[in-house]
């Protein structure tokens, strides 16, 4: 039996980590499935800390990585996967806008030859329950289209935060990952291309929460930014 590492970056959210953790173990539990759940912590300035050491203390599974101040998604994920003990490690956000049961979509690709398996928002497969509002939707699919073009990467959406790894191709991305902020997705899935390593793009169930912690010009301007600078890393 496989064992799994749920990686869960986090900041300021105290006010959901505790139901999504909860949803998380229950899942595992029903399938009696041996998983550890690791948060990173990207220095929250709320109680979010105090809601994992709560959970914690009842149950076992849990790990929770403190960066003491906020670092970026990127650098987030990366301390936690670099932990992680599981034989697939799935990456997922705080607010478990991608219900935890899709990871039975990613998992059967990786047990039939696929070493990264990504959930997508952009696919006919995809069911959207929720849709962003037009500005963030429209903007979310000329990124994904300068990635294409830029990367020539055939994924429709590098961003949804629900990927699975087997661990051995994980870790090893991980360690080379430069991008600290949001766009470190686009570097771990360009670099997965450049070392030959076999990804596929499935349809997922997805919700837009309303409080994204991604803001739309700022932040999107920084991952232009991001993405400018994996074009150096890796194109020069």
């Amino acid at each position: 039996m496989k064992f799994f590492s749920i990686v869960i970056p986090a900041y300021n959210e105290e006010a959901r980590i505790g139901n999504t953790l909860t949803l998380v173990a229950k899942y595992f539990h029903a399938r009696n499935t041996k998983f550890e759940v690791i948060v990173v912590d990207d220095g929250s300035i709320d109680n979010t800390i105090k809601e994992l050491e709560n959970w914690r203390s009842l149950h076992k599974e849990i790990r929770i990585i403190s960066n003491g101040t906020n670092k970026g998604k990127g650098f987030a994920v990366k301390q936690g996967v670099l932990q992680a003990k599981g034989d697939y490690i799935l990456i997922t956000d705080a607010d478990l806008s991608t219900p935890i049961e899709e990871i039975e979509h990613l998992v059967y690709r990786l047990k039939n030859g696929y070493d990264i398996v990504i959930g997508s928002r952009g696919l006919k497969t995809s069911l959207i329950i929720e849709h962003e509002n037009f500005l963030r939707e429209i903007m979310g699919k000329i990124f994904n289209f300068i990635i294409r073009c830029v990367f020539s990467l055939k994924i429709h959406d590098t961003q949804c935060g629900f990927k699975c790894f087997k661990r051995e191709c994980g870790v090893l991305l991980f360690k080379n990952l430069k991008i600290n902020r949001f766009a470190f997705d686009v570097e771990i899935l360009y670099l997965a291309k450049l070392m030959g390593y076999k990804i596929k793009e499935v349809g997922i169930d997805w919700t837009h929460s309303k409080d994204t912690k991604v803001r739309l010009f700022k932040d999107g301007s920084l991952m232009l930014f991001d993405v400018f600078k994996i074009f150096i890393y890796y194109k020069r």
